[in-house]
């Protein structure tokens, strides 16, 4: 790892990149380098000439360039490159990069293959570059709110532990999930997997067994696009990982069952919608969760409200302008990214992809 930066680097904002400006770029990372004083957004990369004038407009500071190549052009004039492209580009834009003497964020799914993220991984060491991966998920106010449950140990032996992300998307918006396969990146486990397999290891440990179910719903559809995933972890919790695009109805976002007590949650972070809908980190109520939407603690018959903490995906910007300025640890180990995606590949590799016959597709029960 390179030193901490010299006192004249320190005193001026860490300059970034960010390539793709699709919902990656546009939603989950220019607002945080834009509104963090630590940084400077520089400039973004998109060949999309609609997305290029949407970057313009918002950040009419930012060079907007249409190629990694120009922005390799200008490396000497940067310090960081945020990589929010699909997946299967993810390892060759870090390689180059991190030759070009930058140091690296990945959006998720690091790379297409635990192979490829081992490789990347020992290649930024060789050049004392930074890599880390952008798992925002740790940063959601429901997830920080388990977490305290767990450390405080209110919940006490948490023995079953469930987590959906759940959503109804009858229709791909983004071309290359529309197509590519699993091996490219593609499907729900790559997308959403990489998170939810990685909030369960963060809160009960490694994982002793686990197994899936798989399937593809969509006529004509490539990868899947509803999973299952089931962990036991060394510690003894059992985690229930549910992911699917075509659900109607949603079920509970948490459900953590422990010997002492338990905690519901029902819907999303409202943190993506927010900054979509073009909200900024920097707002006052940014990460809040209204009152309405907490979670209940407590054993059934007597469950009350539990205020959310404050969801911060701005937090992961902050913890890496750290690892910059004073070679603290990055905010995300890319080793941890790794190991996720060893198991989906076992996963993949193990568990049949469950194809409905197309007649059955609309037909209701007989």
């Amino acid at each position: 790892m390179t030193d901490a930066v010299t006192t004249d680097a320190a005193a001026r904002p860490i300059r970034a990149a960010v390539v793709g400006f699709g919902v990656s770029g546009r939603v989950f990372h220019t607002p945080f380098l834009d509104a963090d004083p630590a940084y400077s957004l520089d400039v973004i990369v998109t060949g999309d000439p609609e997305r290029a004038a949407a970057a313009g407009e918002r950040y009419p500071s930012a060079s907007v360039l249409g190629s990694v190549d120009e922005l390799l052009d200008r490396a000497a004039e940067l310090d960081l490159v945020v990589i929010g492209t699909p997946p299967a580009t993810h390892a060759d834009i870090a390689t180059a990069a991190l030759d070009a003497g930058l140091d690296v964020v990945v959006d998720k799914p690091f790379t297409v293959t635990s192979a490829e993220g081992r490789a990347l991984i020992a290649h930024a060491e060789r050049l004392g570059r930074r890599l880390t991966v952008f798992q925002n998920r740790r940063w959601d106010g429901d997830f920080l709110t388990i977490r305290d449950l767990v450390a405080s140990g209110r919940l006490g032996a948490v023995r079953r532990f469930e987590s959906r992300f759940e959503w109804y998307k009858p229709e791909i918006r983004a071309s290359w999930k529309a197509e590519a396969t699993a091996a490219q990146g593609g499907g729900i486990l790559f997308d959403l997997g990489t998170h939810l397999i990685d909030q369960a290891v963060q809160l009960f440990g490694s994982i002793a067994e686990v197994r899936a179910e798989l399937a593809v719903n969509r006529p004509g559809g490539l990868a899947d696009d509803d999973a299952f995933v089931a962990l036991r972890h060394e510690s003894g919790t059992i985690s229930h990982l549910w992911m699917n695009s075509l659900a109607p109805q949603f079920g509970p976002r948490f459900h953590v069952l422990g010997s002492e007590s338990g905690y519901t949650s029902y819907g999303l972070d409202g943190q993506e919608a927010a900054l979509a809908a073009g909200a900024s980190p920097s707002d006052e109520d940014y990460g809040d969760t209204p009152a309405e939407h907490w979670g209940v603690f407590g054993v059934e018959g007597s469950l009350e409200p539990l205020p959310t903490v404050r969801g911060d995906y701005g937090a992961f910007y902050r913890a890496l302008a750290d690892s910059i300025r004073t070679d603290a640890p990055p905010p995300v180990d890319p080793a941890d990214s790794v190991a996720v995606l060893e198991l989906i590949e076992r996963l993949h590799a193990e568990t049949p992809l469950r194809r409905p016959e197309t007649s059955d597709l609309n037909e209701g029960p007989r």
